[in-house]
């Protein structure tokens, strides 16, 4: 795919780079998610029902790896305009499931331990079924939002498989990281490092709105393929290091048209500023300990 719109094959290092945070943010996500579970259940001497948590967690997985090599292999077999019609479609899609968990993540993170636990307590009393969709849904959401991210990211590799060796590599992390918070060996702000790297998804959704506009302008979806909003092409070498790493991990290009200039613009302004505004304090002030009532009358009114 993008054979109309690729630039130079990013180096290793970024591709291995770009997809790694992807897979290490995505998968530590993920693996918190999972590890609040099974500690919920654990500590409540419900560890019966860990067999269900992990059967979903599995279906989970394998739904994800169906969706990831479904859209892979069946995108590799179509060429030409219609490739590009077809990326152009899924790099849009995969800007919104990932914009829409970033903002949610933002202000789902401060509760969202406690809604995983009263959302397994119940299911718990549901039975096993209910256990096994919970996790199902719980690792599947997230999985599919990072095979949709990776497919956006890996259109201007030319087929490369780095991107997916580096998925796995950060997920590989993930996994060591999550279980070294499960067992206390480490710790991290978990707070900031959602932060940093959710901006940083912005940043990469961004790249893949602007090349996903490039691609339907392409193919006539869009106006404007011939206007652009300027060409540096004479002063930006796309095979130098820089040209590659922004290529790889922003999809960055010299010669961007308006439409996709105001689209990757707007839309950085935008998220950034939704992700990275304060958060409100919803906690309800303490209410006021209640004054003891003098003896006397019943209406707390001194005896003299």
């Amino acid at each position: 795919m993008g054979v109309y719109l690729a630039l130079s094959t990013p180096t290793v290092t970024t591709q291995l780079f770009g997809s790694g945070l992807i897979g290490l943010r995505e998968g530590l996500e993920t693996g918190i998610v999972v590890m609040i579970l099974a500690a919920f259940l654990v500590k409540s001497d419900r560890r019966d029902n860990l067999r269900w948590l992990w059967l979903g967690v599995a279906a989970a997985l394998v739904m994800v790896v169906a969706i990831f090599a479904g859209i892979h292999y069946g995108t590799s077999t179509i060429s030409g305009m219609f490739a590009e019609a077809v990326a152009g479609v899924a790099s849009l899609v995969a800007v919104c499931v990932v914009t829409g968990m970033v903002l949610w993540m933002r202000g789902a993170a401060a509760h969202i331990s406690s809604d995983l636990r009263r959302g397994l307590a119940d299911a718990v009393e549901m039975g096993g079924f209910a256990v096994v969709s919970l996790s199902f849904l719980a690792v599947g959401r997230e999985g599919v939002e990072t095979a949709l991210l990776m497919v956006g990211y890996a259109e201007n590799t030319s087929g490369s498989s780095w991107p997916l060796l580096g998925l796995l590599l950060g997920i590989l992390v993930a996994v060591v990281v999550t279980i070294a918070l499960y067992f206390g060996a480490v710790r991290i702000d978990l707070g900031k490092f959602f932060t940093f790297t959710g901006a940083l998804l912005v940043v990469v959704a961004a790249g893949i709105l602007g090349y996903g506009v490039r691609a339907l302008q392409t193919v006539g979806w869009l106006p404007g393929n011939g206007t652009l909003a300027f060409d540096a092409s004479a002063h930006y070498d796309q095979s130098s290091w820089y040209g590659t790493t922004l290529a790889g991990l922003f999809n960055l290009r010299p010669d961007p048209t308006v439409l996709q200039m105001c689209a990757w613009a707007v839309y950085l302004v935008v998220v950034l500023a939704l992700f990275l505004r304060p958060r409100r304090n919803t906690r309800k002030p303490a209410a006021a300990p209640a004054q003891p009532v003098p003896a006397g009358s019943p209406d707390g009114t001194p005896v003299s």
